[in-house]
């Protein structure tokens, strides 16, 4: 598999040339501002300069998205973000970070061609939402949109997935007025992206033998186990799947959001308003029962918005059973993931399509559409699984 082409001295050309004079006869030059360079008072950010902080965004998270694909696209000699310089343009440092991050992304893609998946082709945009703009530092705040096509997609298989995900970019500027980028930072408490190499925020939730607090088992990840189907008619596993891919990126109001408001963000909120929409019904009762499970716009209980607590109702109420293969999760079920493998699970997700075996999850923070099972485990190959029967 062709990776991404990559020149690791990129940009380093004018460091070196200024490491070479910047001694002269074993003297130190003095820094150029005290050297009669021009200093400017703190720069304003026009409508101008924010466009070029948009289109530079645009630039950074298509290169990453595009390391993912196939062919033409994948293969670019030079990254987009090569062609900034001057008022708006990368930091040296960060360049150095793009380089590393494309380059896992390029070891990502041919892990995920090695699990049976490829994209042929991807679209991203990025669209600025706000500019906080202190002395010389600016952070734009971003969100970005990607829809990536599945390479050979056979019949009844997805033929895309997609996901949002938010960023803050920070700028820098320098004595001179130009701006650099010298910072990125997901803003999304899940961090699932398919195209970020950063890890994962991970729950923290302290345990205690209390019966009420069952340990799941955990998940096998091997590919083509012994199919388990699906034989009772309980609940409406289309409607779970359709709520789903109905609300992944627009949020339904009757419901709070819970993005950004402590670890593990909105994911487990979403999956439980999916299951509700498909006939899980409520067990009311005390906030902190883990035996009590609802939610509305008013109140939740902790187990209708966190990822432990969800799991010990499920256990609890009987309205799971566990699975012990990933693979044999159908449309309704649920997967959660513990990304550090300390027994705390950090992330939850629901079945909303399956195909040749495969099963596609969508999650809520980031916001993903239909992300394959398969590109999960490559992802993430050290994490622990829990896969439920709903």
């Amino acid at each position: 598999m062709k990776s991404r082409k990559l020149r690791p001295t990129r940009r380093r050309a004018t460091i070196i040339g200024a490491a070479a004079t910047s001694v002269v006869a074993g003297v130190a030059l003095l820094p150029n501002w005290m050297a009669g360079a021009t200093v400017v008072d703190d720069p304003t950010v026009d409508a101008r300069t924010k466009a070029t902080f948009q289109r530079l965004a645009d630039a950074v998270f298509t290169d990453r998205t595009d390391a993912l694909v196939v062919g033409k696209q994948g293969n670019r000699d030079k990254p987009l973000t090569d062609g900034f310089s001057g008022k708006v343009r990368l930091s040296t440092g960060t360049a150095r970070g793009e380089d590393a991050a494309l380059s896992a992304l390029g070891k990502r893609k041919d892990k995920l061609a090695k699990a049976g998946e490829k994209y042929s082709k991807a679209a991203t945009t990025v669209t600025l939402n706000a500019t906080r703009v202190t002395g010389r530092t600016a952070k734009a705040a971003v969100t970005e949109t990607t829809t990536l096509t599945y390479a050979q997609a056979a019949a009844g298989e997805p033929k895309t997935t997609g996901f949002q995900s938010n960023h803050e970019l920070t700028f820098k500027a320098d004595r001179r007025g130009n701006w650099q980028l010298t910072d990125i930072r997901d803003t999304d408490q899940g961090g699932l992206a398919v195209n970020t190499v950063a890890e994962p925020p991970t729950v923290k939730v302290a345990t205690t033998a209390d019966t009420t607090t069952p340990s799941a088992p955990r998940a096998a990840t091997t590919r083509n186990p012994v199919a388990v189907p699906k034989t009772g008619t309980t609940y409406d596993y289309k409607a779970m799947a359709a709520y789903a891919e109905k609300y992944w990126n627009v949020y339904n109001k009757d419901y709070p959001d819970f993005n950004g408001q402590g670890a593990g963000g909105d994911c487990t909120n979403f999956v439980s308003q999916s299951l509700k929409a498909g006939g899980w019904k409520h067990a009311p009762g005390y906030v902190y029962d883990y035996t009590k499970w609802f939610g509305n716009a008013e109140i939740q209980s902790h187990s209708f918005i966190g990822v432990n607590e969800w799991s010990w109702f499920a256990q609890n109420s009987k309205r799971t059973t566990a699975l012990a293969n990933v693979y044999q999760l159908e449309i309704g079920d649920v997967l959660q993931m513990d990304f550090d493998r300390d027994g705390s699970k950090d992330h939850t997700m629901i079945v909303t399509a399956k195909s040749g075996g495969v099963p596609y999850v969508t999650y809520h923070s980031n916001n993903t559409l239909r992300r394959s099972v398969a590109s999960l485990v490559a992802s993430y190959p050290n994490a622990y699984y829990y896969a439920y029967r709903t």
